[in-house]
């Protein structure tokens, strides 16, 4: 199976280098078929895009700027997007300005079309990608799971720790690991990833009682207020009306109990802060899962992925 990265994986590489130093180099790329990657330099009045592939420029008639436009499935803001970003594409040919430059024909979807059918329809579910985070909403992330294909990684799939939107865990264009978890009614690719942020236990394991450490409010109920200690794991506090949801805290941690999968904290003290977002700490080696158990093998209730079958 071809691996096709998310755009802007190539740019920097080598061969991509290469390539782009000379008009040769790119009249090569275009014999053999290779894969190109330029940065989009702008998107005109009828929404063609313009490509800086270094020794000359490069067009990509709008009808070729991406998967879906031609068919109407797909908005242009999808082309006016990428402008001044990366996008992968091939040489279909050549053409003269009126100025007399020369410039490259380029193909976006023939790029999108190829890592659709020779890599995106052969992931099976618990196949873990790469991603690059291409934009955010309340209910999910859209990744670039390769070519500029974007699939769907829904909120409740990010962590076990609830989160009010994805910024709160990502940033844009941020690479992630994900997790093939099926396709939705329009068969784009469903994503999950909270399975590659650790059990309850080997998160539990980072700490221990005794110790006061950072957290930050996630939810503040009657009963009391949880706080997110990692990404997959969040303990409960006492109720109080000084804290808010967002609120960075400091806790103490009075006991933790494997059997109830459940941590007992005491807030030391809250407070608003603007912190930048932690880097992830991924705990799944491998390109594959059937099967995930973030609940102890202690603990009465089961709380698992399935993904094989």
């Amino acid at each position: 199976m071809i691996i096709f990265p998310p755009e802007g994986q190539l740019l920097g590489s080598q061969e991509n280098q290469r390539y782009l130093s000379s008009q040769a180099g790119i009249r090569e790329a275009q014999a053999s078929g290779a894969v190109l990657e330029g940065r989009v330099l702008l998107c005109d009045n009828e929404h063609n895009l313009h490509v800086d592939l270094g020794a000359m420029q490069g067009i990509i008639p709008r009808l070729e700027g991406a998967l879906g436009i031609a068919e109407g499935e797909v908005r242009d803001i999808a082309l006016i997007s990428r402008v001044n970003k990366p996008v992968m594409v091939r040489v279909t040919g050549f053409d003269i300005k009126d100025n007399g430059d020369v410039y490259a024909i380029l193909s976006r979807v023939g790029v999108q079309r190829d890592c659709t059918e020779n890599y995106i329809n052969r992931l099976r579910p618990g196949d873990i990608i790469d991603a690059r985070v291409s934009h955010m909403e309340n209910f999910g992330v859209f990744a670039d799971v390769g070519a500029g294909v974007s699939a769907l990684l829904p909120i409740d799939a990010i962590s076990v720790s609830r989160i009010p939107h994805p910024n709160a865990r990502f940033t844009a264009g941020q690479m992630i690991r994900a997790i093939v978890k099926g396709r939705d009614d329009q068969g784009r690719l469903l994503l999950s990833h909270k399975e590659l942020l650790g059990t309850w236990e080997e998160n539990a394991n980072l700490f221990a009682p005794g110790e006061t450490v950072p957290g930050i409010v996630r939810s503040v109920e009657k009963y009391g207020v949880f706080v997110e200690l990692t990404p997959n794991l969040a303990g409960l506090a006492e109720f109080s009306e000084e804290v808010s949801d967002g609120y960075h805290a400091s806790v103490y941690i009075k006991s933790i109990l494997p059997e109830r999968m459940k941590i007992k904290l005491i807030i030391v003290d809250s407070f608003p802060a603007d912190y930048p977002v932690k880097q992830l700490k991924y705990f799944v080696e491998g390109d594959h899962i059937d099967r995930w158990t973030y609940s102890p093998a202690s603990c009465e209730r089961v709380t698992e992925s399935v993904f094989a079958g």
